[in-house]
């Protein structure tokens, strides 16, 4: 297969090729595959750990014994009438499936397929709307089997199957789990259908090509031997007995650690519409597998492309082009980048099941980015704080019957306060905007509009995350990550609540407490944050905020001025 990778980097090309021929010498590679701990830590604790988190290796192997049992899944759940699949899932449980869905759409007589992944009631609602539920069979994904938004997910629409009266309500229920989980457990006592268990060494995020992501393949009806194949094409060129430098998962790793550690730390991706959706796998795995110890790399996915003049000097871009799906428009765009100096990476697919590599690469080039950044790239250790933090909320709601109060800056004091808090934008941050609001489509132009506007007022990347989702990806790296981060907590009132069977509280009320959970994180390690409650108008108050923002004037440098 012809060379698929080209790096324009730059006077950075040397010292990348110097990373390379170290891990020649040290047979990085070598002891890759041979699931060396050392690799990433000295603490004997901490490699035990390690061990238990790198099937993900030798994932597709043990797949390939499945492929007859998946496609037979998926074909019985087609001629049984099923008109839709909703996987209930969060973070490397959901974002895959999204992916496929996305890039490869429904294969014909296959049910639609939809991924619930928040807690926002009117998102609840609305996918309830579009759902016969007698014709529609749900997935509990889960690694742990405890992940607190798939386990409400459940009981709301397990209440609701049991209310049908159907003769065998498990029939409409799949779990993916591991072995010995709380949601095994209930697979059992409640008969679902099928339990998938997957193999316990592989973290959420890098179990792409396990169950977490074939079974949602095979109910889209994704030719998975061809899926498989191409990714077993990437694992080969990514073999111990391949030199280093030709190896795409080494030499991404490399150019990845080499380029952050010299402030090029704003990993930026450029998509083609085709497979625009991949982002946000990438996106999961390289902020919550960096993040953490005070380092790592900032994906920057979604942000609409921008001309030389409004980035600084802290990107690293990578550029996807489609062979199937020729994009000139784009490559226009990335040769003007590249001409102006920043630092472009190229990588060609033939088509989109090229992206069953994609992962693969990925998985390797961001351990390997970890061993370059002396960082563990296989735990989330923030990702547990916030969940104690929502833990910690609930009680007091359970015990007192209310949330506990927090500031927020409705209109019109926010142009004050934003006044104020946009001054701790500097040349090196980036600003997230965290948004616990529906994903709508008119909702998601105004708040990419933000992101724009705050780009090219201040020159700095932008990311864009929907609570709780985030927290299950990005939210990793805004509390264990470099201290680079600029928050916009944007909240609004939901107009209606929907109650969890089995607890004294709602959607929404889990949905704020997640919110202030990751609100108390933020501020307790002194990180810049600012909450935005937008009341019963969000559209109409991201509008204004949008002004407010358009309306600083940058005065030396990156420090603003309110005009």
């Amino acid at each position: 297969m012809e060379r698929d990778f080209v790096m324009s980097v730059g006077k950075a090309e040397e010292a990348v090729n110097a990373v390379l021929r170290k891990f020649g010498r040290e047979k990085m590679v070598e002891r890759f595959w041979n699931h060396d701990p050392s690799l990433w830590k000295s603490d004997l604790g901490i490699q035990r750990k390690i061990n238990a988190r790198l099937g993900w290796l030798t994932i597709t192997g043990f797949m390939r014994t499945q492929l007859a049992a998946l496609r037979e899944f998926g074909t019985t759940i087609k001629k049984e009438g099923f008109k839709d699949v909703v996987l209930l899932g969060m973070g490397g449980s959901s974002l895959c499936p999204e992916v496929c869905r996305n890039t490869f759409g429904i294969s014909p007589g296959y049910p639609e397929f939809r991924v619930l992944d928040s807690t926002d009631p009117a998102t609840l609602l609305h996918l309830e709307e579009k759902l016969d539920l007698r014709k529609t069979l749900f997935i509990v994904a889960s690694k742990s089997g405890s992940t607190i938004e798939s386990e409400s997910l459940f009981l709301y629409f397990s209440k609701k199957i049991k209310a049908l009266e159907i003769s065998s309500p498990g029939d409409h229920w799949v779990a993916i789990t591991d072995r010995g989980s709380a949601l095994e457990k209930t697979a059992s006592e409640k008969h679902f259908r099928r339990v998938f268990l997957n193999p316990p060494d592989i973290g959420g995020r890098y179990s792409a090509l396990s169950f977490f992501g074939l079974v949602p393949a095979a109910l889209i009806g994704i030719d998975l031997e061809t899926f498989l194949n191409r990714a077993d094409e990437v694992i080969k060129r990514c073999g111990s007995d391949v030199p280093v430098e030709e190896n795409p998962g080494a030499a991404l790793g490399a150019v990845l650690s080499e380029l952050g550690r010299e402030g090029r730390d704003k990993v930026t991706f450029i998509l083609p519409p085709p497979i625009k959706s991949f982002g946000v796998w990438i996106e999961q795995l390289l902020a919550e597998s960096t993040g953490k110890e005070g380092k790592g790399l900032i994906p920057v996915e979604g942000e609409e492309p921008g001309q030389p003049d409004q980035y600084g000097s802290d990107r690293l871009f990578i550029y996807y082009r489609l062979k199937s799906h020729p994009d000139t428009a784009l490559d226009r765009s990335v040769e003007t980048l590249r001409k102006a100096g920043q630092p472009v990476v190229e990588i060609f697919l033939r088509d989109p099941y090229d992206l069953a590599g994609e992962f693969f690469r990925w998985e390797m080039a961001t351990a390997v980015a970890g061993i370059q950044l002396e960082i563990n790239p296989f735990d989330e250790p923030n990702v547990t704080e916030s969940k104690e933090n929502t833990s910690r909320i609930l009680e007091i709601y359970r015990t007192s019957g209310h949330l506990p109060e927090t500031q927020v800056h409705p209109d019109p004091s926010f142009a004050k306060n934003s006044g104020v808090f946009l001054k701790q934008v500097k040349p090196s941050s980036y600003v997230a905007l965290l948004a616990y609001l529906e994903r709508s489509p008119s909702t998601e132009n105004l708040l990419q509009k933000m992101r724009v506007s705050i780009r090219d007022k201040f020159r700095v990347a932008t990311t864009l995350g929907y609570g709780p989702r985030f927290l299950h990806s990005t939210g990793q790296l805004h509390k264990g990550g470099a201290r680079k981060g600029v928050f916009f907590q944007i909240t609004a009132d939901d107009p209606d609540d929907v109650p969890i069977p089995e607890r004294n509280y709602g959607f929404s009320i889990l949905k704020r407490a997640q919110s202030l959970g990751d609100l108390d994180s933020l501020k307790k390690k002194g990180l810049p944050v600012l909450q935005i409650h937008l009341g019963r108008s969000p559209e109409e108050g991201l509008a204004h905020v949008i002004q407010l923002i358009e309306g600083f004037q940058p005065a030396g440098g990156n420090s603003c001025s309110w005009g």
